[in-house]
């Protein structure tokens, strides 16, 4: 089992916050929460460790 990494892991954060923000442009809050929903599950996917994933979640509710 990889641990969750919860330093600053992304070499470009500003970029990977913009990518976020631009992915929203123009949706509905609907349409926006489904987006949401959408990539949370593929990043799962990706990462594919659920002890990480329940870890993640943990450090995002408190």
């Amino acid at each position: 089992m990889t641990a969750l990494i919860t330093s600053r892991n992304v070499d470009r954060p500003d970029d990977a916050y913009d990518l976020l923000l631009s992915a929203h442009e123009g949706l509905t809050k609907e349409e926006s929460d489904a987006l949401n929903a959408r990539l949370i599950l593929t990043l799962f996917n990706h990462v594919g460790d659920i002890e990480v994933i329940r870890e993640a979640i943990e450090v995002a509710r408190a």
